[in-house]
């Protein structure tokens, strides 16, 4: 008779093990350089990628391009959270000359680099036109989650520089405004190249009617969560408990809500951080809101992370020498020219007006854009879409991640 065995290695302990040393080294490594914040994102996505090919044992990864519900929800909650945070640090809102490079970089460069990385995707990589408008939509916006060593600081801390504020605001709000390309690409996808049979609904729907229900719903989830917080009961306030759980709470309600009305929750979420923050400015409740979904951010980004890492090897298998081409182009030509293009005649100067145009970071929203699309169709392009998309990922966090310090230590001052 055959007795099992006392002890067996567990290859999910195991990973819990591996994921714990990856987190560590990778916001531990760089300080043995640098007093700056470490760049992190980077080596948690190098180190995962190095465990799986080196360590044997560890649990498959699921492939997002296979499975990619896992994928889309971990990185829904993580970019929602970030949003709200982004939201959140927002101190001052006026004068409102200052949103003058955001509303640029919304309304001029992001919809430049759409159509830029779509025309690309057609004439280089031989996309179908829409995977080629997913491409763009997926690549155009700056990460709430990754760019937020180029944000501005947490509420009451200030550190609101033009640079930081843009870049800020610019990655709370395009997230949601690129949307409607990802519908876009869906509904080509579809139905065809027939704009009369689509246009004018796409338009109304997935343009207007969903992005002023995210706005408003925003804005009614800051004044109720406000209320709850710090009106009822006036003798006993909820935000003098200084439990920052609500502000999950909070932001699980707002988005929820949003998308069962089939607004943009992406959008809602970030105006329920600006809404909340004007609410009894200066009391210190914002900040523990702000902390404790930081926190959250930051747990669920390393673990996203690593778990990009170790799907890295597969997602690149299929890569080809234009692949390299584009994500260049994109890193090198598209965004910075967009970026420059518009926010040309603001009163940025030179170098700040260099910064805000380089420093898109592509990320975890660019994951959930392509799992959301693929959970939704079945695209022709979709092997090459999640090579570039990850290559362009890789690229990004180690040129913006390694070189943020340097440009930020450059800007002129207030």
């Amino acid at each position: 008779m055959q007795t099992e065995p006392f002890y067996t290695l567990s290859s999910y302990h195991l990973a819990f093990c591996v994921i714990g040393i990856i987190v560590i080294l990778a916001r531990w490594l760089p300080r043995l350089i640098s007093k700056r914040e470490p760049a992190s994102a980077p080596l948690m996505i190098l180190f995962g990628a190095a465990a799986t090919l080196f360590i044997p044992g560890l649990p498959a990864v699921p492939d997002p391009r296979v499975v990619p519900l896992p994928w889309e929800l971990l990185s829904e909650l993580t970019v929602i959270v970030a949003l709200f945070g982004a939201g959140m640090r927002i101190d001052k809102l006026r004068p409102w000359t200052r949103w003058i490079p955001t509303m640029r970089m919304l309304g001029i460069a992001m919809p430049l680099t759409i159509f830029a990385m779509a025309f690309i995707g057609v004439e280089l990589v031989g996309l179908t036109v829409a995977g080629a408008i997913l491409l763009g939509a997926v690549l155009a916006p700056t990460d709430p989650v990754l760019a937020s060593d180029v944000q501005v600081g947490p509420p009451h801390e200030g550190r609101e520089h033009p640079v930081r504020f843009a870049l800020t605001t610019e990655a709370g709000l395009n997230d949601g405004l690129a949307f409607p390309f990802v519908y876009l690409g869906l509904i080509i996808a579809m139905e065809g190249m027939h704009p009369g049979s689509w246009a004018l609904d796409w338009v109304m729907r997935d343009v207007f009617y969903r992005i002023i229900v995210g706005v408003g719903m925003g804005w009614l989830g800051g004044k109720f969560l406000g209320y709850i917080l710090f009106s009822v009961p006036r003798k006993s306030i909820l935000a003098d408990t200084g439990s920052g759980v609500i502000a999950l709470a909070g932001i699980l309600l707002c988005y929820g809500s949003t998308e069962l009305l089939e607004g943009y929750g992406f959008i809602a979420v970030a105006i329920l951080g600006l809404t909340l923050r004007r609410i009894e400015v200066h009391h210190h409740f914002h900040r523990s809101l702000h902390d404790f979904s930081e926190s959250i951010e930051h747990a669920l980004t390393a673990i996203l992370l690593v778990g990009l890492g170790a799907v890295m090897p597969l997602l690149l298998a299929d890569l080809e020498p234009v692949h390299f081409l584009v994500a260049i182009i994109l890193l090198f030509v598209v965004r910075p020219l967009a970026g420059w293009i518009a926010l040309s005649r603001t009163d940025l100067a030179p170098w700040d007006r260099g910064v805000v145009s380089v420093y898109g970071v592509r990320g975890i929203g660019s994951i959930y854009y392509l799992c959301y699309a693929g959970s939704h169709m079945e695209f022709v392009n979709e092997d090459s879409l999640w090579s570039l998309v990850g290559l362009v990922i890789l690229m990004s966090t180690i040129l913006h991640g390694f070189s943020v310090g340097w440009a930020m230590d450059k800007l002129q001052n207030d």
